[in-house]
């Protein structure tokens, strides 16, 4: 194979929500990089089974808040 045809994959350092660390090999940034995670399995309530924060809100409730009312008449 072309020697051109394959990503650079090195090191690169995760940092958790926690804080905590751990390094692993990717394509992402340059060696040495660090990529700080938002969500992870340790703060998500997809692996945690605890309550969604409230700015985790979900799709359809920014939509109805933005066009909750839009055309919508009371019925008398």
């Amino acid at each position: 194979m072309k020697k051109e045809g394959h990503p650079d994959y090195h090191t690169i350092k995760v940092v958790m929500t926690d804080g905590s660390t751990f390094e692993t090999r990717s394509t992402y940034g340059k060696e040495g990089a660090s990529l700080n995670l938002d969500i992870d399995p340790l703060s998500h309530p997809a692996w945690t089974g605890g309550p969604a924060r409230a700015t985790e809100r979900g799709r359809v409730s920014k939509f109805n808040q933005k066009f909750g009312a839009f055309g919508l008449k009371k019925q008398s």
